[in-house]
């Protein structure tokens, strides 16, 4: 297993400490935002040294390399984008602050998702459905890197797919924005111009998510080892376990667990400097 180091700008001092730390060899480039620690040896103190330095870290395999992969799926909220949809939807009600409660709750694994969206969603019940349109156009920002993460996946010819617990106004517009091959998400029902506090369909849910990804996996003739996945919270839990590399993105503690390799520090795009200069 080879130790990876990065960060959206490294830190020499800390990158010489990490090695340091754990008896490094040599210090290979990777690219400009990543470094491959040779010969390194675990370290009780490896996470807390790197988050002091303000690097990320992950052990790989020998020769891992980004075109090893065919299919990389996100989640969307507070993941790829920097808002929990339907928290800034509840805004619009005066409701932030109680739909946000019960978001977290769900996140931390605190609570079931199903019964934390059909608790919120029904608190939406009567909000114009431009409502929706105001969140997208005026509140909804990529996380960083995500843009360039996305086009390092096209480039290497690997599928994408965006999987959500949130809606389908907003999954339909990212896919077409970013190209993502693939979107899914809950769908909210709306009648004359009003939500109506109900969500169309089964609910997408985490064993959802994790269904979808596997079902895209065996379309595409895949192995598990072959799908990189990312996500936030509790929600991702199962389609982190489905794939064969889980990146856990400013996560919670309870996703943080499951991964293979939590990104704090870097952008999204931290996954492409993770494999290598192809990927870049």
């Amino acid at each position: 297993m080879n130790l990876v180091v990065l960060a959206s700008d490294v830190d020499s001092v800390a990158l010489k400490n990490v090695a340091k730390l754990t008896e490094a060899r040599e210090i290979e480039q990777i690219t400009p935002r990543s470094f491959r620690l040779v010969g390194a040896k675990p370290h009780e103190a490896l996470v807390a040294t790197c988050n002091a330095g303000g690097l990320d870290h992950v052990w790989l395999p020998e020769g891992r390399k980004l075109t090893d992969f065919g299919l990389f799926v996100t989640d969307m909220d507070s993941t790829l984008i920097n808002i929990e949809c339907i928290d800034e939807i509840a805004d619009m009600q005066g409701l932030k602050r109680e739909v946000a409660a019960i978001t977290e709750a769900a996140m931390q694994g605190e609570i079931d998702f199903r019964e934390s969206l059909t608790r919120r969603v029904a608190l939406l019940a009567g909000l114009d459905e431009h409502a929706l349109a105001e969140v997208f156009d005026h509140r909804l920002q990529l996380n960083p890197g995500a843009e360039r993460l996305l086009q390092g996946l096209q480039r290497a010819g690997i599928r994408s797919m965006l999987v959500s617990g949130g809606f389908t106004y907003f999954t339909e517009r990212l896919k077409t924005r970013l190209g993502f091959d693939y979107a899914w998400a809950n769908e909210l029902e709306v009648v004359d111009g009003k939500l109506t506090g109900k969500v169309i369909g089964d609910i997408v849910d985490g064993e959802g998510k994790a269904a979808h990804l596997e079902r895209a996996r065996d379309e595409l003739g895949l192995k598990a080892e072959q799908v990189i996945a990312a996500g936030d919270g509790a929600n991702d839990i199962p389609m982190l376990r489905a794939a064969g590399f889980g990146v856990a993105f400013h996560a919670k503690p309870v996703l943080r667990d499951v991964a293979h390799c939590c990104l704090d520090h870097c952008g999204l795009d931290g996954i492409l400097d993770i494999f290598g200069p192809a990927s870049a």
